[in-house]
């Protein structure tokens, strides 16, 4: 029985090289040049003929677009003063609209939209393809914007400045080139910009290097530089921090991935803020400055530990004072998924045992006291938006079998209402979800979800689908996917999800047991999930598939090349998968804190035992490769080895 990878563009063709020094395939680097191109074309065909042939593809495909053109969708709203922004995409607007409605009508369940602008109209009088990646606003009537565009869908973007009265860009306004960088107002003729501004102006990773103030009216060659970092470190970048209406411009340097300065710019001078480079700042309420620690920190003989949320006294912090308290310290089961501010209160997203919680913290007395929302259960929760001037939010859950309910609530009163609920696309009542947990190699206990059919039998003939990423502090949360419900559970299937290190679910710690040297560790839990189930009979090698994409992607090519008698299929979406040269390409370099420099022999000695490229060895069954992102087309349903 043949293997089967499905892959994006051939060995990666399309995002990551899999090239290596005197390799015959150097030539894919070059990822858009024609000979790219057609190559990528020719193996996609290849593919398209493959799929389409299968008899199940017809009713596969009907049922992802069915959820795709589906007119029930939550319309998660983007607060900004008096009006809820929203950016829309269906079938009659594919490339979509930047729209508003009222907060009354919104609120009222009926909202009046009124299109500001339409990415489609634009794309035709451009001739460009242009994708909506965000807007910033000028505070606090928000009639202006500063709008992002991405030519296809990029990382760079252009970004032109947008009146929402006149539904116009404003001629003559503030408008930057294509590059990796920000803006953002800082006042009505004041920007902060952090852009392409020339040759030795950009990071080795692709990222601006320097952040400029640019007044209106003034050619962009004249602004003003006030920060410069290194062309090693990942980025430089500005912005602007508020705290009702008081406001502070926030200059941050990024010398890898996981570790910043910060900076606080007055009466033009920079002020170092002493806080760990790898503390991740979360805004400011009441004049406390809301901090994450990502290690133990010790201020005064006092130790803050890895993971604890605290905050500090800011304008003591800028004159060097640090005045600590502590919020919220995580137990062993915890950690920190999210967090917002409102006018009074601070929201805070925690997952216990990889499952959410909403909590609302605010000063009384002088400490923090919190209480617990009363929201769903065993499932994720995630804060969508929260509103500067009141106490209103809005949060949305799911779990595996749950569509996504949109909920509003009021952090003074502590209320949590439905606001909007999608309906189901397969029956949830016939499934159950179970949480398991495995030993690792070094003895860690590491959970996994299973979401199956009620009564299931452990024969070890269980179609399963084992996903996972393990990486970049990203949770694996539970989630509602229709594609996976009416392609794979109602097919027979079982759905697999993997929280190995690497992620965030149980926080820094978790993440930072898998970086560079320790990545084996990574690995190693994916196999012993895989192992468990196996051995529970839940499935068995021959009905076992695997999938990933992106970090997750390179997961997958590991799993292949150290355990392949563990898999059947293999799923392996836009990967790493040569990790001696994925520096040298696109953001590639910006990952090195990640998973370390193979530029550096030391370092090359960890990444050279795992690297897939240079682990496939050719005795080894070599999967066939067919090459295109269909995952989201087909939904992975060969359900039955015979299809494998």
């Amino acid at each position: 029985m043949k293997k089967l990878m499905i892959g994006f563009m051939l060995l990666n063709t399309a995002v990551m090289s899999i090239a290596q020094e005197n390799d015959p395939y150097v030539w894919l680097e070059e990822v858009e040049s024609p000979k790219a191109l057609a190559f990528a074309e020719e193996q996609s065909t290849k593919t398209l003929n493959v799929l389409m042939a299968n008899p199940e593809y017809q009713k596969i495909y009907d049922n992802i677009l069915k959820v795709v053109n589906s007119k029930d969708r939550i319309i998660y709203p983007n607060l900004n003063g008096a009006f809820m922004y929203n950016f829309w995409q269906d079938e009659k607007n594919p490339r979509g609209i930047w729209r508003r409605c009222t907060k009354e009508s919104y609120e009222a369940k009926s909202p009046a939209w009124e299109t500001l602008l339409d990415l489609d109209v634009l794309s035709e009088k451009d001739g460009i393809k242009w994708v909506y990646k965000g807007a910033s606003g000028l505070y606090p009537k928000y009639d202006r914007f500063l709008l992002r565009l991405s030519r296809g869908g990029g990382d760079a973007v252009v970004i032109k400045e947008f009146d929402v009265n006149t539904k116009t860009f404003i001629e003559g306004g503030f408008q930057l080139a294509e590059a990796k960088g920000s803006a953002g107002y800082l006042d009505v003729n004041n920007v902060i910009v952090s852009s392409d501004f020339g040759p030795g102006t950009m990071t080795s990773s692709g990222y601006a290097n320097q952040v400029k103030l640019w007044k209106r009216g003034t050619d962009i060659s004249t602004a003003q530089l006030i920060h410069e970092g290194n062309v090693e470190d990942v980025s430089s970048f500005g912005y602007l921090m508020r705290d009702g209406d008081l406001k502070y411009l926030i200059i941050g340097r990024s010398p890898t991935f996981y570790t910043s300065e910060q900076y606080v710019f007055e009466n033009g001078k920079k002020i170092k803020l002493d806080l760990p480079d790898d503390a991740q700042m979360s805004g400011i309420l009441h004049n406390e400055l809301i901090v994450l620690l990502k290690s133990e920190w010790e201020v005064n003989g006092q130790k803050y530990p890895q993971g604890a949320l605290v905050s500090l006294d800011f304008k003591k912090l800028i004159k060097n004072e640090k005045v600590i308290k502590t919020i919220f310290t995580p137990d062993a089961t915890a950690s920190i998924d999210g967090i917002s501010t409102t006018k009074n209160k601070l929201l805070l997203n925690v997952l216990r045992n990889v499952k959410g919680e909403l909590h609302i913290f605010s000063i009384e007395g002088g400490k923090w006291l919190g209480k617990k929302v009363d929201a769903p259960n065993f499932g994720t929760i995630s804060l969508s938006d929260a509103d500067e001037f009141s106490d209103q939010y809005y949060a949305s859950f799911t779990d595996f079998l749950t569509p996504t309910t949109l909920y509003k609530g009021d952090a003074s009163k502590n209320t949590f209402t439905v606001h909007q609920s999608l309906p189901a696309f397969f029956d949830g009542s016939k499934y159950k979800i179970d949480q398991n947990y495995v030993k690792s190699t070094d003895g860690t206990m590491v959970p996994y979800f299973i979401i199956s059919k009620k009564g299931i039998t452990l024969d070890g003939t269980n179609p399963t689908l084992l996903y996972a990423y393990g990486g970049f502090e990203v949770s694996m949360t539970p989630s509602y996917s229709a594609s996976v419900g009416l392609n794979w559970l109602e097919n027979g299937g079982t759905y697999v999800l993997a929280n190995i290190r690497g992620g965030g679910e149980f926080g820094p710690k978790w993440h930072q047991a898998g970086l560079k040297e320790k990545r084996q560790i990574v690995y190693d839990d994916f196999h012993a999930v895989a192992e468990d189930l196996i051995k529970k009979k839940i499935t068995s090698p021959a009905h076992l598939g695997i999938m990933g994409g992106s970090n997750g992607g390179l997961l997958m090519g590991v799993a292949f090349t150290q355990r392949p008698e563990l898999y059947n299929a293999v799923v392996c979406q836009v990967p790493l998968l040569d990790m001696k040269r994925y520096n040298k390409l696109l953001a590639g370099a910006s990952w090195m804190g990640e998973y370390g420099n193979p530029d550096i022999a030391e370092e090359w000695a960890f990444i050279s035992k795992y690297s897939p490229y240079q682990n496939l060895k050719k005795e080894q069954n070599i999967p066939k490769f067919i090459s295109i992102l269909l995952l989201e087309m087909i939904g992975f349903t060969q359900v039955t080895p015979e299809k494998w």
